[in-house]
């Protein structure tokens, strides 16, 4: 039988590789962002459920937080919208 534990970690990577498609597919490069950070917050959560807290933290430090504001720093330098 499977466990709730796998269960919800089956959810969760699912719902992270949503994000990830979300974040390639986005025309409007905030939004592609922000959905790459929902990605990562959807893997930390993964990651404690494994019981391991450790990298969950590093994950979400490194993911959401320096990852994010580099990519917000480069696009205040850029357009916004990806031009086809």
């Amino acid at each position: 039988m499977i466990s709730i534990g796998l269960l919800i970690i089956a959810y969760l990577a699912t719902v992270a590789v949503v994000f990830t498609y979300k974040a390639i597919v986005e025309k409007d490069l905030l939004k592609a962002i922000v959905f790459s950070a929902s990605q990562s917050v959807a893997y930390a959560i993964a990651y404690a459920a494994l019981l391991a807290p450790d990298i969950m933290l590093a994950y979400i430090a490194i993911g959401v937080g320096v990852y994010s504001i580099i990519l917000l720093y480069v696009v205040s330098k850029t357009s916004r919208f990806e031009e086809a």
